[in-house]
């Protein structure tokens, strides 16, 4: 599996909304920096996750304008849009922003080491 793919299989793996499926793609030392939070450890992370699938019903997150931006044979690193939709609090809502991932082989598989999602700054649509 290349690192595309392991974006790809990380996205489907979030939208199952079971973190075990999640986990399998995530580096154990993995560092995920959020609007509001920062996680460094894999029961935070997990616990984000959760309470944002709670928040969020039938949440389905999606990636565009995927841009590599470094890579090589161990690492790699991207940026993308993601969008979300979902309902919160009953209502149907959606909403995207910025995304940074970085990828790293681990034992000949591609790891997630660092997420870092941000809303969408206003000059920038």
């Amino acid at each position: 599996m290349g690192y595309q793919k392991a974006l790809e299989k990380y996205i489907a793996a979030t939208n199952t909304h079971d973190f075990t499926n999640v986990k399998a793609l995530i580096a154990p030392n993995a560092v995920y920096w959020f609007t509001n939070k920062t996680c460094t450890n894999t029961t935070d992370i997990q616990a984000f996750f959760e309470e944002t699938w709670e928040m969020i019903q039938d949440e389905v997150y999606k990636a565009s304008d995927v841009n590599w931006l470094a890579v090589d044979d161990n690492a790699a690193a991207c940026t993308y849009t993601y969008h979300w939709e979902g309902f919160y609090k009953g209502e149907f809502k959606k909403g995207s922003g910025r995304a940074t991932n970085v990828f790293k082989r681990i034992e000949g598989e591609w790891k997630l080491v660092h997420e870092h999602l941000s809303a969408m700054p206003a000059n920038v649509k």
